[in-house]
């Protein structure tokens, strides 16, 4: 029988999270993407929305 290598990525170690987070492409992705959509993700909520969430607690609860 011919034993198979486990073809999944190994998980990234602690250390290696710390990293990633100081890493320069990391730092300009999210410095550009805050950039792009903070602006966008503060603006409120349509009331329409806010009535369809509102009616779909009121089903479930």
């Amino acid at each position: 029988m011919t034993s198979r290598k486990d073809s999944r990525p190994a998980r990234p170690s602690k250390a290696s999270k710390a990293t990633r987070r100081d890493d320069p492409f990391e730092l300009w992705l999210k410095r550009g993407l805050h950039q792009l959509f903070d602006e966008v993700a503060s603006e409120p909520l349509p009331e329409e929305l806010l009535r369809l969430i509102e009616k779909d607690r009121e089903t479930k609860g």
